[in-house]
């Protein structure tokens, strides 16, 4: 999830707004900041897409497996044509429309009441957030998302890498023709891994999930007070809010990456005895600590353009909400 709350740009200067944009939209528009959030999500995930799939099989399949970005493309097309680096699209989509919609709702709700605590406390900035006050909104934010998203990302990562197996049973000749004929549908992934697994199945690596918790946070806090900092001297444009959501992913992402990995190895895995600590140790036995940075370029790369896709798009896409639901009761009216 790679979420990212900001105060609207026409809020912040007159520069970067239209002249029929509401100079004074709600402080604490939930739904409109949810609905822009959602749609500057589901907009980053589909540009950046093939990414997402190329490292989530590099983070699942064995060491053996080759981790070269350009051969890894190449070999997707070659088994599956283009079709192969969107695996899951569908479940992404909807996945990430939700996580951003719940995410910022809860966000700029936990905003909203720090704005109004420190409305006319001295030296206080209206509008901006401390590093605690971020840090806090973050962790209530990310932990409802999580608890109530999980069950859609296990999907995704099962579609996402189920193409593999059946790929290696393709080249070991265990393949019918039928077999490879066959495409993996959300559906039909969904209802497998309930009959196979059971419903338990759906919350597996909601605890390393839960801890990631801590990658939106680190994100949103170094984009906060960057932001607080350029506002000193300049309005925050959308090609400003890009750069800074590219830095504030880039250095969250790096230092969770290790718990990416293993979330996405107890999604696939049946066996899931010993919880987190118990992954951890085995992809360090099997594969070396290395293992647990797999197909860290595509990720890091994938996770840093749909931020800064994000940041940059909210903003838009929150002034054209606000914009319409003005639109809209002028009309009523």
């Amino acid at each position: 999830m790679a979420p990212a709350a900001s105060k609207p740009v026409v809020a912040d200067a007159a520069s970067t707004s239209s002249a029929a944009v509401p100079a004074a939209p709600p402080a604490n528009d939930n739904v409109a900041h949810a609905i822009a959030g959602a749609g500057g999500g589901i907009l980053s995930t589909i540009l950046t897409y093939p990414l997402i799939t190329l490292s989530t099989r590099a983070q699942v399949e064995s060491r053996r497996a080759d981790s070269s970005f350009l051969k890894a493309v190449e070999g997707i097309v070659a088994r599956e044509g283009v079709s192969g680096l969107y695996a899951g699209l569908d479940s992404a989509i909807f996945g990430i429309g939700i996580t951003n919609f719940v995410y910022y709702y809860w966000y700029e709700w936990t905003r909203a009441v720090f704005e109004r605590r420190a409305a006319g406390v001295a030296g206080r900035v209206s509008g901006q957030l401390t590093t605690l006050e971020s840090m806090i909104a973050g962790a209530l934010a990310g932990s409802a998302t999580v608890i109530l998203t999980n069950p859609i990302w296990v999907v995704n990562t099962r579609m996402t890498t189920r193409q593999r197996a059946v790929e290696a049973d393709e080249e070991a000749g265990e393949a019918s023709k039928e077999g490879k004929k066959k495409k993996t549908t959300t559906l039909g992934t969904l209802l497998a891994l309930l009959k196979e697994e059971g419903p338990s199945a759906l919350f597996a690596g909601v605890v390393p999930a839960l801890v990631l918790v801590i990658n939106p946070i680190l994100q949103y806090t170094l984009f906060e007070q960057l932001k607080n900092a350029v506002q000193k001297r300049r309005p925050v444009t959308p090609g400003i809010a890009f750069v800074l959501g590219a830095l504030g992913k880039l250095f969250a992402t790096g230092i969770t990456y290790p718990y990416i990995t293993v979330k996405s190895r107890m999604h696939v895995s049946k066996d899931r005895q010993g919880g987190v600590t118990a992954a951890l140790r085995r992809v360090i036995q099997d594969e070396g600590y290395a293992g647990l940075y797999k197909g860290i370029g595509p990720k890091i790369t994938q996770s840093v353009l749909t931020a800064a896709f994000l940041f940059a798009l909210k903003d838009v896409l929150y002034n054209q909400t606000v914009l319409l639901r003005s639109k809209t009761r002028s009309l009523r009216a």
